[in-house]
């Protein structure tokens, strides 16, 4: 990789993470989409893990005292459980697949029976929405748009929802380097200045974050959210479908 690339890498990150410090949500959406295109899927998944935990722990510790650990308990049982279920066949999809799947995963919480919804604070809620996002992660790199609709459903204020789904990220993703990196054969060792630059960027854009997270009302995050969460999966969707007919 050139130092070009790297650099340039290294800007979208910063970008990214500024953009999940607001939102909570979004920012990974766009980077594993640029790292499916410019490296092979085990690796961009891997590199996508060190930078998404880093990027989320930032996030979780500058907003700790709005973490729900009840919620995230239940979600780590359903990753846990997702983790399991996946290694006994360690599959790896091809990148159409996965991009066509990362866009229809916001409208999965759309099957659900009608008058039902789903609620981030009951227990079974969250283990299944933490199997579902876990099995997510480890086919399309994140599990952004179903998770964000979870969480975007319930109770909870902005700082809730960002604090809670950011260490429900660093333990999704660090299950998912696991499973790219070390239980997947042929997953490539990550280049150690291109994973210690991608943790210092996600730093940068969290702290670049904060004051306009503050700024943001109730009302203003909820709307903008829902309008990323929708955009980004419908162009993730036609870029799988492009792929996929035009290989």
């Amino acid at each position: 990789m050139t130092a070009l690339t790297m650099l340039s890498l290294w800007t979208l990150m910063v970008a990214t993470s500024l953009l999940s410090g607001i939102f909570g949500m979004a920012g990974g959406l766009v980077l594993i989409g640029v790292l499916l295109l410019l490296l092979p899927l085990p690796v961009a998944m891997a590199l996508h893990a060190v930078t998404q935990i880093a990027s989320n722990a930032w996030r979780a510790a500058f907003l700790l005292r709005h973490v729900r650990w009840a919620i995230v308990a239940a979600y780590a049982l359903g990753c846990v459980v997702a983790v399991g279920l996946w290694s006994l066949v360690l599959f790896v999809p091809d990148k159409p697949l996965a991009l066509i799947a990362l866009g229809l995963s916001p409208f999965l919480l759309k099957l659900l029976p009608a008058g039902s919804k789903a609620d981030p604070e009951d227990p079974l809620h969250g283990a299944c929405c933490g199997m579902a996002s876990m099995s997510l992660m480890l086919l399309t790199g994140v599990a952004g748009p179903l998770l964000d609709s979870f969480f975007l459903g319930g109770r909870l204020d902005r700082h809730g929802i960002v604090a809670t789904k950011a260490v429900c990220q660093v333990q999704g993703h660090a299950m998912k380097l696991l499973y790219f990196g070390g239980l997947v054969a042929g997953a490539a060792e990550l280049d150690p200045v291109l994973a210690g630059g991608a943790v210092a960027a996600s730093l940068l854009g969290t702290l670049l974050a904060r004051p306009l997270l503050a700024a943001l009302t109730e009302v203003q995050y909820r709307a903008w959210a829902g309008r990323l969460v929708a955009g980004i999966a419908a162009f993730y969707l036609a870029q799988g479908t492009w792929l996929l007919v035009f290989p």
